[in-house]
């Protein structure tokens, strides 16, 4: 894999928890040199789970920002490398004289991307956030309602997965217009604002018709459709929770529902007649499809009204995701990876492919600090007794 798209590129990682880390693994992915920084004493992160899969492919230093002389190395790291990236609040890099001004003085081609939550400008750029706040910053939560209309949300966050993507764009933007210019730049990309660009229908909905926010339940925010919801099937084995999604907004797709359905009595009544009707007399209509479903295997069921052209899809759980998606497997994307101490994990795998430039997952998440040796060694050229030095003062730690 020597000639991956990111060859070449070595990037200062000093990211962490979700958002952040998820635009690196996808630069790492495609063969960035992504040095994570550590900065935690005793911290050993693990190689599966969340932490393995958020950082296979990169290269790990533990290194003590906080301690005198730190930041003097981290500078030199600078030096070497392409982009810096973190996704702190907007004060901490500059705290650690790591912010862009700082940095452009030492490098003057560096590329610096800064995934606050809030971004370097205006009333609120000074303020912590994590995914679910700024979901309820940005109105997923309300839209979101559990069916007594309290705010709900997602229980894991959306908005760090889709902070992640944007902030590997803007990273690419960014490096594209170096190597194009010889110029680096400072990237404020506020994940608040990329959050909101991603809210949809009810954003037009506010701007163009005025109308406030309102959960949205099973209502469709595209095409007009009923039947429109999840409908329980019948258990499989032990596990009693499986539904099966159903959206039918053509007067075709209604009648390949019915047809699968065995064509009930019920359904040819005058109040069903109709998109309208239907839409109208939605509250009977599930009835029905619930009553049908409630014999079904999801699976079976879904399969059938796909072939029937009838938009429908299994309400998939982590087990049929994981283990039991065909498409998923078909396509291999739940590589796996050895580990050093012995055994296997597996990890997500990449979400496309490049017919001249295949990619995959190529090690392991690394330990805090797995790569002191390479990058302060190797790359910066310190010897062992000035690494050990380092570790003596607690700059660096083993």
């Amino acid at each position: 894999m020597a000639n991956l798209p990111l060859t070449g590129i070595r990037v200062l990682d000093f990211t962490w928890v979700l958002a952040g880390p998820v635009a690196t693994r996808i630069l790492a992915a495609m063969g960035a040199e992504v040095i994570k920084v550590e900065r935690k004493s005793g911290y050993i992160a693990p190689r599966t789970g969340i932490h393995g899969d958020l950082n296979r492919d990169k290269l790990s230093i533990a290194l003590n920002m906080s301690a005198p002389g730190a930041i003097e190395i981290a500078h030199r790291l600078v030096r070497i490398s392409d982009l810096v990236i973190d996704n702190f609040s907007a004060r901490v890099m500059r705290q650690w004289q790591m912010d862009y001004e700082s940095l452009v003085k030492i490098k003057p081609d560096v590329v610096c991307l800064s995934m606050s939550g809030f971004g370097h400008t205006g009333p609120r750029a000074a303020y912590v956030s994590f995914g679910p706040t700024l979901q309820a910053f940005t109105g997923f939560t309300l839209n979101m309602a559990d069916e007594h209309g309290r705010p709900a949300g997602f229980s894991y966050s959306y908005s760090d997965s889709a902070a992640g993507f944007t902030g590997a764009m803007a990273a690419l933007f960014g490096l594209w217009r170096q190597r194009q210019t010889g110029q680096g730049q400072f990237i404020d990309f506020a994940q608040f604002e990329g959050l909101v660009s991603l809210v949809g229908p009810s954003l037009l909905d506010l701007t163009i018709n005025g109308r406030s926010q309102k959960p949205q339940g099973w209502r469709s925010q595209e095409a007009p459709a009923a039947p429109h919801g999840a409908y329980r099937c019948r258990a499989r084995g032990d596990d009693d929770d499986r539904w099966l999604v159903i959206a039918a907004s053509t007067p075709d797709q209604w009648r390949n529902l019915v047809r699968v359905m065995g064509s009930p009595d019920w359904a040819a009544q005058p109040l069903f007649a109709t998109l309208y009707l239907r839409m109208r007399n939605h509250e009977e209509l599930d009835a029905h499809i619930s009553r049908w479903a409630a014999n079904q295997d999801a699976e079976d069921a879904m399969a059938k009204l796909q072939q029937a052209g009838v938009p429908a899809g299994l309400a998939a759980n982590a087990q049929d995701c994981c283990a039991r998606d065909p498409q998923l497997a078909a396509r291999g994307f739940w590589p796996t990876i050895s580990l050093p101490e012995g055994g296997q994990t597996q990890v997500c795998g990449i979400p496309f492919k490049m017919s001249h430039t295949p990619v995959g997952v190529r090690r392991c998440s690394p330990i805090a600090g797995e790569s002191n040796d390479y990058v302060f060694g190797e790359l910066l050229g310190l010897s062992p007794a000035e690494r050990a030095e380092l570790i003596e003062k607690k700059i660096l730690w083993p």
